[in-house]
Order: C-alpha cells, then structure tokens, then sequence
C-alpha cells in the first residue's frame, strides 16, 4: 500500500502537482472485511465497490467499526438499484443517464443526504464500456451537445451533487498508448466548465492499477486501485 502512495506522489511530482490532490480509492471487490480492516489502519479511507449486493454487509460493518470511511460506487448502477446506491454510497462514479441520476437523487433526498457524483463518459468507444459516448468529441460536437443537455437536466436534482467526471481507458500492458484519452478527458472537462460555470468540475476519476501514473500525470484527483494494492483475483476491476 506504501508502495502505490510511494508511485502516486512521484508521478504527481513529475509534473509539479501537489499529490495531496489525488485521492486513492481502494477498490475491494471479493475482498472482505479483514482486508479492509488492515487497509484501514495502513491510513486508507475511501473504497470502492462495483456491486451494491456485494458491498452492503461490508459496509455496514465499517459503519460500526472503521469511523471516517467513504464509499465509492465505481460500477453500472441499475435503476433498480438507485435506493441502495443512495443509502450506502457517499460517491457514485458511474451515472450515465438523467433517468438513473433522478432516481438516485430523489432517493438520497428522501435519505437526507447528497450523494456526489461524478458522470462517467465513454471516450474509447469500447461498447463493452458504459457511459455518456465521447469517443468522437472533439471532432463530432454533437456528442458533447447531447452531454449538455443531460447536464442541464441533473443540475438542480435534489440529493445530488455533480462534482466531474470518470472514465475508464482501454486495458492495456503498456500505459503510454492510454495517455491520450485522460488528455482528452482534461479537454472535456475544460470544456463543461466554459458550458457549465457554476457547476464543480474538479473530480477527475481514471486511472487503474494498469495506468493510475500515467492518468495522475495528466490530472486524475481520483485513481481506482485494487490489484496493485491487494493482489490479484479472479474478476479485476483496477
């Protein structure tokens, strides 16, 4: 765990950042609690789960045991999983439509708390990949028009705070060939802030165990971690 902090901050001194602003999420899909325990006492605070089935007993275990912990909801939300997503998670980093947003905010509202989100895009145009299609922006405008417009809708959603954007990069054994769509990423984030001014665009979620150094040194605030941290198993998320 030393060792991926230890990565993070040179990649962010490589470029001039401060480090402090790239937060580390754990992600502990198949993992249990003993994991996240010594997690835990090794400083981490926010974790990530991609599916609310697996993630609640965990996280109702934290509530009692681990004060101070944040939980990420880093896969596909189902819409009839938004009640859960709103109740358990203090981020989700994955919606992609106003349908699901609406149904995750009125929930959280009716919760009493304001889930932040981040909207995640799809800019390889894998179709294996969920997310809002920006896998021609800049060059086809019109992708980012039908972004907008879902945008405009999620602004005033109760329960709900936007607060940027996630993508997941193609897997690939060599992390530079990946660079360019965090590039991208940087760009579309740019450009919702000149569209979007009062919104906060400040999250940047990308970056796996794959390329999490390549995606700090072009702006990630959040990097998705699992196996570089725990080690590998049989269904790998980052």
């Amino acid at each position: 765990m030393a060792d991926v902090q230890a990565r993070i901050e040179a990649a962010a001194a490589h470029v001039k950042r401060d480090p402090a602003e790239v937060t580390l999420v754990a992600v502990t899909k198949t993992h249990g609690m003993d994991v996240i325990g010594v997690a835990y006492e090794a400083g981490l605070r926010h974790f990530g789960e991609n599916r609310v089935e697996e993630a609640e007993e965990k996280i109702e275990a934290a509530r009692r045991d681990l004060p101070g912990v944040y939980w990420h909801m880093i896969g596909h939300v189902q819409s009839r999983k938004t009640r859960q997503v709103a109740a358990y998670f203090e981020w989700v980093h994955s919606l992609d439509s106003f349908r699901v947003a609406r149904r995750i905010g009125k929930a959280a509202a009716e919760a009493g708390k304001t889930l932040d989100a981040l909207l995640q895009v799809n800019l390889s145009g894998e179709e294996t990949k969920s997310g809002y299609d920006l896998s021609l922006w800049p060059e086809v405008g019109g992708q980012l028009d039908a972004l907008g417009e879902e945008v405009a809708q999620m602004a005033d959603l109760p329960g709900l705070r936007l607060r940027g954007l996630m993508t997941i990069a193609p897997y690939t054994a060599e992390p530079e060939t990946v660079r360019p769509i965090f590039r991208r990423m940087r760009l579309l984030q740019e450009a919702l802030r000149e569209r979007f001014p009062a919104l906060d665009w400040g999250q940047l979620s990308m970056g796996m165990t794959a390329d999490f150094e390549v995606a700090v040194e072009e702006g990630a605030t959040m990097v998705r971690v699992g196996t570089a941290l725990f080690g590998p198993r049989a269904c790998q998320v980052g």
